[in-house]
């Protein structure tokens, strides 16, 4: 399984990592920085690479926020909360709402829709975006780098056992978003029964 991971994760590592960050990855990112602990991978192209796919994504959203964004929450409207909570993150502080707004859990992609749907201008959210997507991109590699370097302290080599530290992580990756949605459900279902 070692000489599997040896072989796959330089070869498809960074187009990975490239569309988790696109898509709202950020445990990709975790292990893209576990990959570049254990060196298959070299860190300052994954911090790159994250943060152009970081930008490119919120971009995407940005733009559909601009030009179908109301539209869009009057046809999902269990988005509507989470809109709302950007709408006044951005009425108050707009540049912190730009660069912050890709840390806030689940406003990821609508936090840059509800941003598109603003009065902030194409030009200087791009700004605001590079500055935010390198960040993010260099906070999470550097959390699953570092995350490397722990567990190494305490285990010793990974070499034996890093196959179940990446299956680890994306099991945890598949699963926690999925409990996560089912407590949701779960608690928004009891608050609508109460009277």
């Amino acid at each position: 399984m070692t000489a599997d991971l040896a072989h796959l994760i330089p070869a498809h590592g960074y187009w990975v990592t490239f569309l988790g960050a696109v898509l709202e990855g950020e445990t990709i990112l975790v292990l893209a920085g576990l990959a570049a602990h254990r060196g298959y991978l070299a860190l300052p192209v994954l911090v790159a690479v994250g943060a152009v796919g970081g930008f490119l994504g919120d971009q995407a959203y940005f733009l559909i926020g601009r030009r179908w964004g109301r539209p869009f929450r009057a046809r999902f409207p269990r988005l509507e909360p989470r809109a709302a909570r950007a709408a006044g993150l951005i009425e108050r502080h707009p540049e912190l709402a730009v660069i912050g707004v890709r840390f806030a859990y689940g406003l990821r992609i609508v936090g840059p829709m509800a941003i598109g749907m603003s009065g902030i201008g194409w030009l200087h959210y791009a700004a605001l975006n590079a500055l935010g997507a390198a960040i993010w991109s260099a906070c999470w590699i550097s959390a699953g780098y570092l995350a490397g370097t722990a567990v190494e302290a305490a285990l010793g080599s990974l070499k034996h056992v890093e196959h179940i530290l990446f299956i680890a992580a994306l099991i945890v990756a598949i699963v926690a978003p999925l409990a996560l949605r089912w407590w949701r459900s779960r608690t928004s279902g009891r608050r609508a029964e109460r009277p």
